[in-house]
């Protein structure tokens, strides 16, 4: 009767699990990298709804007043306003690909930007990615 030999049965065990402990690590570390980029997709989301809201102040409400409950506001301007405070604040430099559409809904001005990600670590063949975000700002008449 021949005796099996058990010797190397636990090194294939650990560099099993070494490999899928890599592998955990490399997918919590890219969802932190895409949770902190989409944290500040909103906030430039946000500054830009209300860059453009702040159009609400142009010479339209001066020369003509309110007409009704609703603040005009012009596509155009709140497009370049929208436009002027990403160029303001650098946005490009700080997120690449970054793209922007901006939305005017009855008093609200909605901001959907998205940008691409750089994945620090590399899982299987998820490589390149965007992150994306929505601000809104209303714009509401009150006395």
């Amino acid at each position: 009767m021949t005796r099996r030999d058990d010797q190397g049965q636990v090194t294939v065990l650990i560099v099993g699990f070494a490999i899928v402990l890599l592998l955990a690590v490399g997918l919590v570390v890219d969802a932190s990298a895409a949770y902190l980029r989409r944290q500040g997709l909103d906030n430039v989301a946000d500054g830009a709804a209300l860059a453009g809201a702040d159009e609400v102040r142009g010479s339209k409400v001066y020369d003509g007043g309110l007409k009704g409950d609703r603040a005009p506001l012009d596509k155009r301007a709140v497009h370049a306003a929208v436009g002027a405070y990403l160029r303001g604040i650098d946005a490009y430099a700080d997120y690449p690909e970054l793209t922007y559409a901006v939305r005017i809904r009855d008093n609200a001005v909605v901001v959907e930007v998205s940008a691409g990600l750089d994945l620090p670590i590399t899982v299987g063949s998820l490589s390149d990615a965007r992150v994306g975000s929505r601000g809104s700002a209303i714009v509401d008449v009150t006395e």
